[in-house]
């Protein structure tokens, strides 16, 4: 069994640290060796998720439809400010998304109350976010 490496970016290596230190995963980093191995026609691996954050106490973490390794977050503090707020889902399969909280939807977000909102399209789809 081959091991499929993939290369990131600086931000999904940061979002991909930032998101392990939250759930307590040990990261790794190797760098590129000088071995003489012949590489092998990578099979297609499923999407591995990224990990759930673990939330801040008060934060509230996304159910994402049809999902592929994208979280999402609306912190404490954004609550309590209660503006509205675009909310970044992280990099999923190289793409990211956007949803757009109105200052009413975050306060029903607040209050516990099931907000559902369509994220933009990159990659040639949407996501179903679900804040409860």
């Amino acid at each position: 069994m081959s091991e499929s490496k993939k290369t990131l970016g600086r931000r999904e290596f940061t979002v991909a640290s930032a998101l392990a230190v939250l759930s307590g995963v040990t990261i790794t980093i190797s760098s590129c060796g000088g071995g003489g191995s012949t590489p092998s026609t990578p099979s297609t691996p499923q999407p591995t998720p990224n990990p759930t954050p673990t939330p801040a106490t008060g934060d509230k973490v996304a159910s994402i439809g049809g999902n592929h390794g994208h979280n999402a977050v609306i912190t404490a503090a954004e609550l309590t400010a209660g503006a509205a707020i675009t909310v970044q889902l992280t990099t999923g399969q190289g793409h990211t998304h956007s949803v757009d909280i109105t200052s009413a939807e975050i306060m029903m977000i607040a209050a516990n109350q099931r907000v559902s909102k369509e994220s933009t399209s990159d990659g040639g789809h949407t996501h179903s976010v679900t804040f409860n």
